[in-house]
């Protein structure tokens, strides 16, 4: 049978990965395929680079338009990232008749709608598990693994970088900027690590993973999103003595008043496996009706592991490609005319838990001014930690942590609280997930 054709946009860590694997495991791919798997052309910028990874096996271009043009190369691989670029060059491929590949989580969080309905016209297949957790195959869990369950919720370690820095924080002590720069001398977070650490990365997942779970369109800009640059050790300590550790976790639930999409650090008990993720791992708990609960963990980013995904895509496309459009599995599940427009609600419509700090005078009347604002919210204290004043100190910490509550009842409450003459700078807020 005729070698199926792939043509690779980008050669980094990503592509070099990708050209490495399927040429090492060519037999064994070819074996699950049916047939054989080429790369054919590639085009980068640094096409010096790419002569010394590629070893004159494959022809080298500077412009990404040749490989999507090219009448005989049958799948396109996207792995320059970013936008604007990246979406001309698959939209484009789609219009050739071009199955695509993809790991540009942006991409498909923000303009996956577009690019679907455009593949859904031509007929052809986008796969993007390699967008998500890297090496995890969350994306095929979720899609077909899963198909027979409604999903209740989903909650993900998504983000490596951001998981490694929380991780030295708890184990050593240090404060955010020094694991950050410790990131950084590792090679596990980017001179510009802003994706990262301000939760940009993991939302763009979360997005999908959301649409696939639950069958709606990709909606990444109705996420909240709050990252961990303001996170200080002393919650991280103070959250272990409670029995909790903080991930920076990606939330998406359904219920009645619609659907959640949030990411943002979030206490989890310790017992729970989720809260043993450390180091730059991932991790994805899926809750499901039939199922219960089960936990994808692996290595979410690299040259390798991401690889995978994107070698297995491209498996799924060649033994795909022959069948009838309409007998594929939808691109996020559930088929294209039977996505729901339910509601994405706002962060202040939430519910969930909270660990509160707050610094306050070493006085009688403190603590019960404090919980008449509780209470008159109708907020109610499942635990509460207060630490001896330090010698001469006469103000302390009070550690609070709330049953459910909505939230924007508990940022009014904040707002009260801090009002307080007794009480001194502002309410640490952080909300609290059990998980179970």
């Amino acid at each position: 049978m005729k070698p199926i054709k792939v043509g690779l946009l980008g050669l980094g860590t990503v592509g070099s990965g990708t050209f490495n694997v399927l040429k090492r495991n060519q037999e064994e791919i070819m074996r699950r395929a049916g047939r054989a798997i080429e790369i054919t052309m590639v085009a980068v910028r640094n096409t010096e680079r790419a002569k010394d990874i590629v070893k004159g096996e494959v022809e080298i271009v500077s412009d990404g338009n040749l490989v999507v043009d090219h009448p005989e190369i049958d799948i396109v691989v996207e792995l320059i990232g970013g936008n604007e670029i990246a979406k001309d060059l698959v939209l484009k491929a789609i219009a050739n008749g071009k199955h695509v590949v993809t790991a540009n989580k942006a991409l498909i969080a923000k303009h996956g709608n577009e690019v679907f309905k455009a593949a859904q016209d031509k007929g052809v297949m986008v796969a993007f598990e390699a967008a998500v957790a890297g090496g995890i195959p969350i994306i095929k869990a979720l899609r077909e693994g899963l198909t027979a369950n409604r999903i209740q919720w989903i909650a993900g370690i998504i983000n490596g970088t951001t998981n490694f820095i929380l991780s030295e924080m708890r184990d050593k002590g240090l404060d955010f900027a020094t694991a950050l720069k410790q990131a950084q001398a590792l090679g596990y977070a980017e001179a510009d690590p802003t994706f990262d650490i301000e939760g940009i990365d993991a939302a763009h997942k979360l997005t999908i993973m959301a649409s696939i779970a639950f069958g709606i369109p990709t909606q990444f800009d109705k996420a909240y999103i709050e990252g961990i640059t303001k996170l200080e050790a002393t919650d991280i300590e103070y959250a272990e003595q409670l029995g909790y550790r903080i991930k920076l976790l990606g939330i998406t639930k359904r219920n009645e008043a619609g659907i959640e999409l949030r990411v943002h650090p979030t206490l989890i008990p310790e017992k729970r496996l989720i809260a043993n993720v450390e180091g730059a791992m991932n991790a994805v708990l899926v809750q499901g009706d039939a199922v219960g609960a089960t936990l994808y963990y692996g290595k979410g980013a690299g040259s390798e592991p991401t690889a995978s995904s994107v070698i297995a895509d491209v498996v799924d496309i060649t033994r795909l490609a022959s069948a009838d459009p309409e007998h594929r599995v939808p691109y996020l599940a559930f088929q294209p005319n039977a996505l729901s427009d339910v509601n994405v609600l706002p962060m202040s419509e939430v519910f969930t838990s909270y660990y509160l700090r707050m610094r306050v005078e070493d006085k009688p009347g403190v603590l019960a001014d404090v919980t008449k604002i509780l209470a008159e919210f109708s907020i109610s204290i499942d635990a509460m930690l207060q630490k001896e004043p330090a010698e001469g100190e006469s103000r302390t910490d009070i550690i609070m942590l709330t049953h459910q509550t909505q939230e924007k009842n508990i940022d009014a409450a904040i707002a009260r609280i801090e009002a307080l003459a007794s009480v001194t700078g502002t309410v640490t807020k952080l909300r609290l997930e059990e998980l179970s």
